[in-house]
C-alpha cells in the first residue's frame, strides 16, 4: 500500500534516476534506520519447506529470483535479500567499466506494465564489483554472476574467461549473457562454435554451475538445438529468456533495445513451454520474462521451470511482489494437492 502511494512520485523521475534513487535508498537503509532490514525480512520473507529445493548443489529457499540487470554492480545484495528472494543475480558486468549506450535509453510503458531498455551493459567493471562481493561472500542466498563482454572487445571469449577466473570463488553459479540486444553483435554469439569454445575452456576454469541466458526471439528449433549442443558441452542450465526485440508489440515507433514485462509475458511463456518440452529432463530451467504473479509463476513451473525470475514486475508492483508470489504459489500447490513444489515442476510435460 505504501508503494502504491509513492510510485506516482517515483514514476515522475527519469527511469534511470529512479533506479539510482532506489539503489541509494536500499544501500543506506540499515545505516539510517538500524534494524530496517530485519523489519523488511520479517514482513516479506516466506519460510515454508514446501517451496525449498536443492538444485545444482545449492539450497533455494523458494523459487523466486531476481533477474540480472537490476543490481549491476552488486551493491544491493543485502537489502534485496530482505525482500524474500530465493536467489539473486548481479550484473550483467564486464571486465572493464563502461558507460553503456547513449541516453535516453530506458522507457517505461506504463499502461502495459513494461519497460523498453537499451542500456548496453553499463557497469563499473570487474575490479569494483570484486571489491563489493568480497565483503559479503559467501552469502545466505545463492548468488549468480551474470557476465558479458565489453562493447569494444576484440575477443569476446577472453572477456568471459577473465570474469570466470576472477569470480569463480565469489559466486555460486555463472550466467553467460550472450542474448542482450543492446551490445552490438552479442546475439550473434548464440551459435554452436562460440558456445563450444566457451564451455570447453570454462569447465577447466571453474566447477561452478554455468547457465546460458538465451533470447526469446530465436526460432524454436534453432534454440532447442543450440541448448542441446550446449548441454553436451557441459552447460548446467538455461535462463529462458532475455528481453525481446519483437517491436510489433509496441505502438511507440521505437525499434531499438529490449522489451520486458507484461508485453512479452505471452511470448516468453510460449517460448519457454516449447523449449521445456525438449529440455526438461536433461537440465535445469529458469523461466524469465513477464512473470508478475504467483499464478503466472506456477504456470511456468508446471511447464518445466525449476525456478523463475522477476525484474520489471518489481518496478510496477513494488517490494511485496516476491512475498505475494510465494504466498500464491503455496495456495495453488495446496489446491492441486501437492505437498512440495518439486511435485509440480514439469507436471504438464512429465
Amino acid at each position: 500500500m505504501i508503494y502504491e502511494h509513492i510510485k506516482p512520485l517515483i514514476f515522475k523521475l527519469d527511469p534511470e534516476c529512479a533506479h539510482n534513487l532506489v539503489e541509494c535508498s536500499l544501500r543506506s537503509l540499515n545505516t539510517i534506520f538500524p534494524g530496517a532490514l530485519s523489519f523488511l525480512a520479517n514482513r516479506f520473507i516466506i519460510q515454508d519447506e514446501s517451496l525449498s529445493q536443492n538444485l545444482l548443489g545449492l539450497q533455494f529457499s523458494n523459487p523466486v529470483g531476481l533477474a540480472g540487470g537490476f543490481d549491476k554492480n552488486a551493491t544491493m545484495i543485502r537489502p534485496l535479500s530482505a525482500l524474500g528472494f530465493g536467489f539473486l543475480e548481479f550484473g550483467t558486468f564486464t571486465p572493464k567499466a563502461q558507460e553503456g549506450n547513449e541516453k535516453p535509453r530506458v522507457f517505461r510503458l506504463v499502461k502495459q506494465e513494461s519497460i523498453q531498455n537499451a542500456m548496453g551493459f553499463n557497469n563499473k567493471g570487474s575490479k569494483e564489483i570484486y571489491s563489493n562481493l568480497i565483503k559479503i561472500y559467501p552469502f545466505i542466498l545463492p548468488l549468480g554472476a551474470n557476465i558479458g563482454k565489453n562493447k569494444n572487445s576484440e575477443n569476446a571469449l577472453e572477456d568471459y574467461f577473465i570474469l570466470l577466473k576472477e569470480f569463480k570463488d565469489l559466486c555460486d553459479y555463472f550466467i553467460i549473457n550472450i542474448s542482450s540486444p543492446n551490445t552490438k553483435n552479442l546475439r550473434s554469439l548464440q551459435n554452436h562454435s562460440f558456445l563450444n569454445d566457451l564451455l570447453s575452456e570454462a569447465k577447466k576454469i571453474t566447477q561452478k554451475p554455468i547457465l546460458i541466458k538465451i533470447a526469446p526471439d530465436l526460432e524454436i528449433p534453432l534454440a532447442i538445438d543450440l541448448c542441446k549442443k550446449a548441454i553436451e558441452k557441459g552447460a548446467n542450465g538455461f535462463i529462458i529468456a532475455n528481453t525481446s526485440t519483437d517491436y510489433s508489440l509496441l505502438d511507440n515507433g521505437r525499434t531499438f533495445g529490449g522489451i520486458s514485462g507484461k508485453l512479452i509475458q505471452e511470448k516468453s511463456s510460449k517460448f519457454f513451454k516449447e523449449l521445456a518440452k525438449e529440455l526438461f529432463s536433461h537440465t535445469l530451467l529458469i523461466s524469465c520474462g513477464g512473470i508478475d504473479s504467483g499464478r503466472e509463476a506456477y504456470e511456468r513451473i508446471k511447464n518445466g521451470a525449476h525456478l523463475i525470475q522477476v525484474f520489471t514486475a518489481l518496478i510496477y508492483k513494488g517490494p511485496s511482489l516476491v512475498r505475494n508470489i510465494n504466498q500464491e504459489l503455496l495456495t495453488l500447490l495446496r489446491e492441486d494437492g501437492f505437498m512440495h513444489i518439486s511435485e509440480a515442476v514439469g507436471v504438464n510435460i512429465k
